[in-house]
């Protein structure tokens, strides 16, 4: 017989809650474990994007924090395991992310084990660890930054993915952690339909599930949930804000265009619509007129995923776009004018992962902190049952009496991985509650 697990699966962005962090991370954490509270999962995963913050050579230590209040906090104590990879160190650009998984299991959830990418083969989930620093030679998860030439004008940024694989049960699945690339310029993003940063992004998006499809482990049921830096098609939208008006451009002393500006016909005092490389402002209606009824009249042009609904797929959004919001502690509503408003943070799932989800459950996919800042992006989340047990069709399974590539092969049951370290990596053992929390550190960044 099937059984189901409770999931909680959250993406955030949490570059901006590193740049403040005195007022900001407590509230931050106080609304993600209002949703914890809520949803009670046995298994939980989070996935940050840029970890330390936009200037993370100067504030990367406060990572720490984060970290120390989340397993500080009364309400995940019930989470006897722990995995948390935090990719730090910023040193090599080739190689940095400032990606952060974080894996909590409950203390009632059994039989979870964890993929070893190294040898190929599931080992034991009995302890806390967090790797942070340099997380290069970590074995229990896959991470990369996309090749150099998907990167616009081939610079190199904080983009890539982290991938883990997990069992519960007789269940595997991977839970992938993922940034693409943003929109450098609004009067750019606005030029062509689609977009050069849409294009962008699809090449990498598909050179990444080609990856997973074709290499040497074989393909699971996944769940990507990250920053997907996905946009609404601005060209249109921005037709659909101006149909009354006339535009006028403004250019430099080069003839570059600098700026446009829509002025209501009949009426050139009235400026509906201001448009610069990183200004986009829509005037007193700027907040009101994208979260209005969650955003539903843009949704015809949030359409990034279309290309991959062969592959993947999401639950129906209804919460406003999850981008830009305000950094301003005191206001957790009101919109940026920096950028057109989007749903760049979302999870998606393969067709495969679909079919492992329990809807006859309460499944909800919402935002965390509605009315609270919590930077300039909100998270988001799924909460759902997952099937574990060998009886539900069509999945892969990892043990039982079905002879299949994912059965078990497990590593002896340990609790300590210091006699296996590298001799270079320092680790320290933090007790909390009684359990020992190893961090391991491979740099001091």
């Amino acid at each position: 017989m099937d059984t189901t697990v409770p999931m909680l699966l959250i993406t955030a962005n949490v570059g901006s809650i590193f740049e403040d962090p005195d007022n900001m991370l407590t509230s931050w954490v106080a609304e993600f474990l209002k949703v914890v509270t809520e949803k009670r999962p046995l298994f939980m995963a989070m996935h940050c994007q840029e970890v330390g913050g936009k200037n993370y050579e100067t504030c990367m230590a406060h990572v720490n924090d984060l970290v120390k209040l989340l397993l500080g906090s009364e309400e995940l104590q019930c989470y006897n395991r722990l995995r948390v990879y935090l990719d730090e160190d910023f040193r090599p650009a080739d190689k940095f992310t400032a990606l952060g998984n974080f894996y909590f299991i409950h203390k009632d959830l059994d039989n979870i084990t964890l993929w070893d990418f190294d040898e190929s083969k599931f080992v034991p989930v009995n302890d806390k660890q967090i790797h942070a620093g340099s997380i290069e030679e970590i074995t229990t998860k896959e991470k990369d930054k996309f090749p150099q030439h998907f990167f616009p004008d081939h610079k190199w940024s904080r983009k890539g993915f982290i991938r883990t694989r997990w069992c519960i049960n007789s269940r595997v699945f991977d839970l992938i952690n993922i940034h693409l690339f943003h929109d450098a310029s609004n009067l750019v993003a606005m030029e062509t339909t689609p977009s050069t940063f849409r294009d962008s992004r699809e090449r990498a998006f598909d050179y990444l599930l080609n990856r997973f499809e074709t290499d040497r482990y074989q393909t699971a049921p996944h769940f990507i949930f990250g920053d997907f830096n996905f946009r609404l098609d601005a060209q249109s939208v921005v037709q659909r804000l101006t149909t009354q008006t006339t535009p006028v451009y403004v250019k430099t002393s080069k003839n570059e265009l600098k700026k446009i500006m829509y002025q209501e016909k009949g009426n050139e005092e009235k400026i509906v619509l201001t448009i610069e490389k990183k200004l986009f402002d829509h005037g007193d209606k700027h907040t009101e007129a994208f979260i209005v009824d969650n955003g539903k009249w843009l949704e015809e042009f949030d359409n990034e995923l279309q290309p991959f609904q062969d592959r993947l797929a999401e639950y129906p959004h209804h919460f406003p776009p999850s981008y830009p919001y305000s950094e301003d502690i005191r206001d957790g509503v009101v919109y940026m004018k920096t950028r057109l408003p989007a749903w760049c943070d979302r999870v998606f799932f393969s067709h495969s992962a679909k079919q492992l989800i329990d809807e006859k459950e309460e499944l909800v996919y919402s935002v965390i902190g509605p009315e609270v800042c919590m930077g300039d992006h909100k998270p988001i989340y799924l909460s759902f049952h997952l099937f574990c047990g060998a009886a539900a069709e069509n999945g892969d399974t990892c043990g039982g009496n079905n002879k299949s590539p994912w059965e078990l092969q497990l590593q002896p049951p340990t609790t300590s991985y210091s006699d296996q370290a590298d001799p270079d990596t320092r680790f320290i053992r933090v007790k909390q509650n009684g359990s020992t929390v190893k961090v391991y550190r491979e740099t001091t960044v």
